[in-house]
């Protein structure tokens, strides 16, 4: 099978008259699902802690021939996403889709885990993915359209690696959240789905790499080898484009028939 992205279905699916919020989408994945919502034909906000970097990234997207804003939003600060959500509003509309993206990672025996740190992971990854939906949900139900949901779990939404007991925490608890919304959501159109990427040799990846190295005493090599590619079915890593095209077919689907699910695409890392 062809691994080039311009072979993938996103002509196909079309988001033409979609508004879609991304978080965390001024890099890495969140940067390349709202390449792709742009290219399906939404318009699209890109919301990250800065708001120059945001801009700079929207202003790329706005060369596909779409709407397209960055708007600073720290996700772990209520305040900030109600007013973020706000600006979109009030320059571009009431929003259809929302990928909830921003995240980071902090690697450590759990005996040797600050609870600082832990609270901070927990903070940007459950916090946010709560601030956000409840931002977009209100929006969704005010505009009478309804819209979709998702959020960015992981594998570790489905079973745990070492060293990241509050990353595999708040991934499980994404896939509840993501549930009861879609419950919550179906009298409003409003579906809720959860992507759950193997590793994507992202920056926060690349970070992991040496910091795992350190903490398992093993090489840089080993750790790509025996921990994030040991369960793969071919040694590959997830890329942007496959993650990219799941946000696609959920952000795309025209039914309350994909809702409260989640998709992993990890190569067979984890299989349900």
């Amino acid at each position: 099978m062809s691994q080039n992205p311009e072979v993938h279905a996103s002509h196909q699916l079309s988001l033409k008259g979609k508004l879609a919020l991304v978080t965390g989408a001024a890099s890495g994945l969140g940067k390349r699902i709202a390449e792709v919502y742009a290219d399906a034909g939404a318009d699209v906000v890109i919301a990250d802690l800065k708001q120059d970097i945001a801009q700079a990234t929207a202003d790329e997207i706005a060369k596909k021939g779409v709407r397209a804003m960055g708007v600073a939003m720290d996700v772990t600060d209520e305040a900030a996403v109600d007013a973020g959500f706000a600006q979109v509003e009030k320059t571009l509309g009431q929003i259809d889709i929302l990928v909830s993206n921003a995240g980071i990672q902090i690697v450590a025996p759990i005996q040797d885990f600050k609870f600082s740190d832990w609270k901070k992971l927990i903070a940007v990854h459950l916090d946010g993915g709560f601030l956000t939906s409840r931002a977009a949900v209100r929006q969704m139900i005010a505009s009478g359209r309804g819209g979709s949901i998702i959020f960015m779990g992981s594998v570790h939404s489905k079973e745990a690696s070492k060293l990241k007991s509050p990353y595999v925490a708040a991934k499980h608890g994404l896939e509840g959240l993501a549930k009861v919304i879609a419950k919550e959501g179906a009298a409003h159109n409003i579906r809720s789905n959860v992507i759950c990427p193997g590793f994507v040799r992202t920056p926060l990846v690349e970070k992991q790499i040496p910091e795992q190295a350190q903490e398992l005493g093993i090489s840089e090599e080993d750790v790509i080898r025996t921990v994030m590619l040991k369960d793969t079915v071919d040694a590959q890593f997830t890329t942007v484009d496959d993650v990219a095209q799941a946000a696609l077919t959920f952000a795309a689907w025209p039914s309350n028939a994909l809702t409260g699910q989640s998709l992993v695409v990890s190569h067979g890392w984890f299989m349900q």
